[in-house]
């Protein structure tokens, strides 16, 4: 479904991502892992279109999605939950969803947003400043779900949230997984979560995708080794 080829990305004249590849196949998911400043974030902005690629493909589903603006990839069929969540704070829950249908394939919110997340039933009134961490970054998938993607990209989803709400993540990823079909490429720093959420754990280290292992032959002692400072 989505294929990234020999991308490399620049700030300025600092080379940041260096020919990244992967493959991700329609209900799958991969998880990008490394420390702080080692491109991950970087990876995935390029993907959604927020940091331009210098050169390199991006394709889902076969079409091109280099050089196209973020609104065109969103609607080809990309979704993005940035890091820091960026909900708005002065909207209700329900505005905050309802702004991801601008771009979006559904006529209204469906069902299926509040059984996967009943919380934000519960709070669709309230305003999204007035959420904890764990609540908003549940308002910012939703957001993006609503535009009935094929691929959901979630940028560093546990920061900030506590342990018990990053399993609820979990298994609300998975079972979106499992039931709408959705392929998710999300980076992480946090190790466990990765492997709750990804089939395969993909290390990057210096802008260069240094490891790519289907989490069953995973070796969890040498990608940990990439994560410490």
């Amino acid at each position: 479904m989505l294929s990234i080829s020999n991308l490399n990305v620049f700030y300025g004249e600092s080379h940041v991502i260096y020919d990244a590849s992967l493959e991700l196949a329609p209900g799958k998911a991969i998880a990008v892992v490394g420390r702080n400043g080692m491109g991950k974030s970087t990876l995935l902005k390029s993907v959604i279109g927020m940091v331009p690629a210098k050169n390199g493909s991006i394709k889902l589903d076969a079409h091109e999605l280099a050089g196209l603006s973020s609104y065109k990839r969103v609607q080809a069929g990309l979704a993005f939950v940035p890091q820091g969540r960026m909900i708005f704070s002065q909207l209700s829950v329900e505005e905050n969803i309802l702004t991801g249908l601008e771009t979006g394939r559904y006529g209204s919110i469906p069902s299926f947003i509040y059984e996967f997340f009943p919380v934000l039933r519960e709070m669709k009134d309230r305003k999204g400043g007035n959420l904890s961490g764990g609540q908003q970054q549940q308002l910012a998938i939703a957001r993006a779900l609503v535009s009935k993607p094929k691929v959901l990209i979630l940028d560093e989803p546990t920061e900030g949230i506590q342990p018990s709400i990053i399993k609820e993540i979990a298994r609300s990823l998975n079972a979106l997984r499992a039931e709408l079909g959705i392929a998710i490429l999300v980076s992480e720093q946090v190790l466990s979560f990765a492997l709750e959420v990804a089939d395969r754990v993909v290390v990057i280290d210096r802008g260069r995708i240094v490891r790519s292992d289907e989490k069953s032959t995973l070796n969890i002692e040498e990608v940990r080794s990439y994560l410490t400072v």
